[in-house]
């Protein structure tokens, strides 16, 4: 009985000096946000990623479903040359317009295309007619230029209606403009749940 007594004592004792020991300070870790206090509470203000909520899709029939699955296909296949197309423009359109003359800027946008042309020559003409007229849209969307305006300004006027000719014998339009709003709705969704990796 004694021993469990001492051990007792001995266990208050030792929580004790504990007790009275200072206690040492860990390093607080976070960041700080701006605050104001308003009716005696203090309210933060931290600024949040804005998130896009997609509700699942409901189709009507099985006709629908397999048009909407086409279409996811044909954007995962042509988002990636447009995605590079926009990159592209902006690491080099800076540049081109530095140049002095535009015999200078079409050697340049000619070298540009060469090398593109070897790096993706066989990769592009995989892509199916409709894949290249939602390739050009994207190119809108990416670069805020049409194609057309982009072959234009680099590769001059008569490139421009040379391929527009060419481009409206399988019914497309280089000078087709990318409305995320409007018809253009279905893919600007499918590009963004692309973007957020849920595709």
């Amino acid at each position: 009985m004694r021993t469990i007594i001492s051990l007792l004592c001995f266990a208050l004792f030792s929580v004790a000096v504990n007790a009275t020991e200072p206690a040492q300070q860990k390093p607080v870790s976070g960041e700080t946000v701006a605050a104001r206090v308003e009716n005696g509470d203090t309210l933060f203000f931290i600024e949040l990623q804005p998130v896009d909520v997609v509700a699942p899709r409901v189709f009507d029939s099985r006709l629908e479903a397999w048009r909407y699955n086409r279409l996811v296909r044909n954007v995962k296949a042509a988002y990636p040359f447009a995605k590079l197309a926009g990159e592209m423009f902006e690491e080099y359109g800076e540049y081109i317009m530095s140049l002095e003359s535009d015999r200078e800027r079409r050697r340049f946008a000619k070298e540009m295309e060469r090398e593109i042309r070897e790096e993706l020559e066989d990769d592009l003409k995989r892509l199916t007619v409709t894949q290249g007229f939602i390739l050009i849209k994207l190119i809108d969307r990416e670069t805020r230029y049409t194609t057309y305006d982009i072959l234009k300004d680099y590769r001059g006027t008569f490139s421009a209606i040379f391929w527009q000719s060419l481009s409206r014998l399988f019914g497309l339009s280089l000078k087709t403009e990318y409305d995320p709003y409007g018809s253009d709705r279905k893919i600007e969704e499918i590009v963004q749940m692309i973007e957020a990796d849920q595709l």
